[in-house]
């Protein structure tokens, strides 16, 4: 077999078509692909853009980097900016490879610690609670991401959430009954403005996790692709493993998930678009109740 294009040989079977392609044809399907989402959702809009790329070292997020950065050297009205999270996960979390990276190429790269903005490591949160490590770690990544974005004064933040993930996410929100937080889903995360959330952007929206491993490598980035200790255990894992089952089987069904899941997403915001976002009476972020989360994980591992 050969690449349909142009007869060498294939490196890759794209998921939809199930065609053969060579390294240089699957890099322009893949960059296409991407650019192509960025253009329909305005993600960057048309004016001067700030973005702020949220960078972990995973393949994910290098290859976002990658991305934008090469879009960035030809659009002159596009400046990025990088916000790293260290979780303090023991073994884990190796940002070497993100600064060498960002060294070279003269970017701009923000870190912050769990054990400097809360004054602990996730480790010793976990070891000193019985909190579940993904649904912590979740909760002050986000008020990370979106409180320091804010501050460097970014227009949006882009992720490195591939097709898979989206999918997972909104099965893990239909298991859970937790419609309205599927609401604020989509290639541009959401539903209504405000000034204090950061809206976030996910280029990867329509490309499989395999199809972004192919090209991390393909394109010899950096990467750390080790797992985190604590995703095996994870609810996340187990809808994961449960749609790639699916998938085996049917074929398609990871893309049935976004495509029927974006048919209904204009009506999902609509109707959660009326609901009030408060501040939170402790440390004024934004929230929907009276007390945000990363107050109240706060305040329980205090008390332990």
């Amino acid at each position: 077999m050969v690449c349909k294009n142009c007869n060498l040989k294939p490196v890759i079977t794209l998921p939809n078509s199930k065609t053969k392609v060579c390294k240089g044809c699957f890099v322009k399907y893949f960059e296409k692909k991407a650019y192509k989402t960025i253009g329909k959702y305005d993600m960057l809009g048309k004016k001067k853009a700030t973005i702020a790329i949220g960078i972990s070292g995973g393949k994910d997020s290098f290859s976002v980097l990658y991305i934008l950065n090469k879009l960035a050297e030809t659009k002159r009205n596009l400046d990025i900016k990088l916000i790293a999270v260290d979780e303090g996960i023991k073994g884990y979390r190796d940002l070497s490879n993100v600064k060498k990276y960002c060294k070279k190429n003269g970017l701009d790269l923000h870190i912050y610690t769990f054990k400097k903005e809360f004054g602990m490591t996730l480790d010793e949160i976990i070891k000193k609670t019985n909190m579940k490590p993904c649904s912590v770690c979740g909760v002050l990544r986000r008020f990370l991401l979106n409180s320091k974005a804010r501050e460097l004064g970014v227009d949006k933040i882009a992720t490195g959430h591939n097709l898979d993930d989206e999918a997972q996410s909104i099965i893990m929100n239909q298991f859970r009954g937790n419609i309205e937080r599927s609401a604020r889903l989509g290639p541009v995360t959401g539903v209504k403005k405000d000034k204090r959330f950061v809206r976030r952007i996910k280029p990867f929206y329509f490309l499989t996790e395999r199809e972004v491993t192919a090209y991390c490598f393909l394109r010899k980035l950096p990467v750390q692709y080790d797992e985190c200790p604590y995703a095996i255990s994870s609810y996340r894992a187990e809808v994961r493993d449960m749609i790639n089952n699916f998938t085996a089987k049917q074929g398609q069904t990871k893309h049935a998930i976004i495509n029927s899941f974006l048919d209904i997403l204009p009506v999902l915001k609509k109707k959660y678009a009326k609901s009030e976002i408060k501040s939170c009476k402790k440390c004024g972020e934004p929230c929907s109740g009276e007390v945000c989360k990363v107050c109240e994980f706060l305040d329980k591992i205090k008390k332990k």
